[in-house]
Parts: structure tokens; sequence; C-alpha cells
């Protein structure tokens, strides 16, 4: 495992270095976020788009350490899509629409290469009997990629908690995929995690700069991808519930956020302020309290992935399901408690 440390310290260093000239080349050609809402928690300017610095970083040492094949070359040729459509929407702004679209793209070249989700296996056949997608892994994939590309961008509310908890999530993912064996896509868990730390120190409260759409959404799509070649290609069907547990943060947000405005009439990419982050915000706690509280959070959600992927699997299928249902019953007696209170 020690051999993972030198592209870890690599992507962490590489990063750090170019966040100074990332700022100075923001604040210069204008790529600034100005407070122009109340959904908007700093009250001055603050440079926007240093997601860039973490995508030239992961992009090089993929290529310096990983084989140059058409897999490679198709990643990072999707991720480079998502990365420049994130920083037209910093700077012009693109609409739900073509963002969604650049996302799908995306995918499409994902697959092109190589990475769907092809079947499941049954946890309750002593057979491993199988679940053939045939056609429906492309829609699935697709759905899969655009919804986990989304739920980073979604949490980027607050300094430091879309990179930080990308970290865990990354981290999370390396120690399962590791003992899978998968040890080239544990290879991009570190370079996506030391990037994450290379950019924190610069993006925690008080933030210097965000990272804009151009590294939320390049972090979901790095870990949508790092799901899918890690856990969900040709997989058990409990595997959609590790990424996802490990995803918990983001994913439950999200998720709670599209019916929550589903049900008051708006529409589910309108944003508001009814996010967890905005919550605990409103309870009195500071910035940094509310993502340390998010950090423990999403850490938490990593080690009870980890250790439901140690089970056999249909004893860990049922104890997922039990923990996502705690989780979504606990969500809506929230939302129906804020209901009553106002």
């Amino acid at each position: 495992m020690y051999k993972f440390v030198i592209p870890f310290l690599a992507a962490f260093i590489l990063t750090f270095i170019q966040m100074p000239f990332t700022i100075k080349f923001a604040k210069k050609k204008g790529f600034l976020d100005v407070p122009k809402d109340e959904r908007r928690v700093h009250k001055k300017p603050i440079p926007v788009g240093g997601g860039i610095a973490m995508v030239i970083s992961v992009s090089i040492l993929m290529v310096y350490y990983l084989p140059i094949n058409k897999n490679l070359m198709m990643t990072l040729i999707a991720s480079l899509i998502i990365a420049i459509s994130g920083l037209y929407d910093d700077k012009e702004g693109l609409s739900p629409k073509l963002k969604f679209l650049f996302q799908i793209l995306a995918a499409v070249i994902l697959i092109l290469g190589g990475m769907k989700i092809e079947f499941f296996t049954n946890p309750f056949d002593s057979h491993d009997a199988l679940l053939i997608l045939n056609i429906l892994s492309i829609p699935v994939t697709i759905f899969w990629v655009c919804g986990i590309t989304n739920t980073i961008n979604l949490i980027d509310g607050l300094d430091g908690l879309a990179s930080g908890v990308s970290m865990i999530c990354a981290i999370s993912m390396f120690f399962i995929t590791y003992k899978m064996g998968r040890y080239d896509v544990s290879l991009v868990c570190v370079l996506v995690a030391g990037a994450c730390l290379g950019f924190l120190p610069f993006n925690f409260n008080p933030a210097k700069i965000f990272m804009g759409d151009t590294g939320a959404l390049y972090l979901g799509f790095m870990l949508s991808y790092i799901s899918i070649s890690g856990f969900l290609k040709q997989a058990a069907i409990l595997m959609i519930f590790v990424p996802v547990l490990i995803l918990g943060v983001p994913v439950f947000d999200t998720a709670f956020a599209m019916v929550r405005r589903k049900l008051s009439g708006k529409s589910m990419v309108e944003a508001d302020k009814g996010h967890l982050h905005h919550r605990l915000l409103k309870m009195g706690l500071n910035q940094r309290q509310t993502v340390v509280i998010l950090y423990s959070i999403s850490a938490i959600f990593g080690v009870l992935a980890n250790l439901i992927s140690r089970f056999h699997s249909s004893i860990a299928l049922v104890i997922s399901i039990g923990v996502l249902l705690i989780i979504i019953a606990t969500g809506v007696a929230a939302g129906m408690l804020k209901n009553k209170e106002e």
C-alpha cells in the first residue's frame, strides 16, 4: 500500500503549488463569484474556477502512472469535457440543460472507452446468477454518471465542503478498491484525494478561491468513474450500495433537495437554501463547524461502506437497505417537521 503514498503526495504538491498562480489568473481574467443573492454565504467577490488546478494535476499524473490505452484516453477526454464546460460556466454561465448535455456526452465517451455497468450478480443465489443489462447498460451508466457528477456540485455551498467531502469519499473508495485488487482504480482514488488536499488550504474558510463548477463537476465525474470501474462494472448488486453510502452526504442531500423542490412546486434544478449545510447554519453553527460536522458524517458513511463490503453479500445487502431506509425516513421526518414549523 505504501506505493500509493508517492502518487498521493505528487497530486497534493502539484495542486498546492499551482494555487497561487490559479488565484492570480482567476482575478486577472475576471473569474469571480460575486454574491448577488441570499443563497450565497460569502459577502465579497471571491476568485472562482480553482478546480482547474486539480484537473491539471490528476490528468497529468494519470498519464504518468497508468498505462496508455483506449480506456485511459477516453476517460481523460470525457473528464476534460466536463472540466471545460464547468470552466465556461464559471465565467459566462451555462443553462442546466447545456450542462446536462455535456455530462451525457462525457458519459457516452466513457462508455465508448469500455466503462459501463454491464451486469449484476444475485446475492441471494448460491450459483451467482447474473442479471444481464444488455442495451440497458448504456442508459443506466449515463444516469449514474450524470447523477453522481451533479451531487458534488450541489453541495458546493460552503468553504471547503465539496473538496473535503470529495477527498474523504476518494479515500474511502481507495480502501475498498485496494482490497478488491483494483490497483489501477486505487491509484486514481489517491490522485483525486491528493489533489483535493492540495486545494483545501486555499478553499477552507475563509476561502481564497472557490473550485467552481470546474472543480465540483470534475470531482463528481471522477468519483462516478471510480465507482463504475472499481465497484459497478460486472459487480455484485451489493456494490450499488457501497458507492451510494460512501457518497452519502452529497447523494442524499441532492435527493432530498429534488424531492423538496418538487413538493414545493419548484423546478428540481432551481437553487435554494434548503440544503443540509444551510440548515446547520440556521441552527447557529458557523461555516467551519458545519463543514467539520459534514466531514465527520461523510467519514462515518465511508467507514460503514468499508465494513459492509466485508460481509457476505446477502447479509451486507440487507444491512445496506436498512441503513438507506433509516436515512430516508430521517430525511422525510426532518422535512415534515420543517413544514410544520413554517
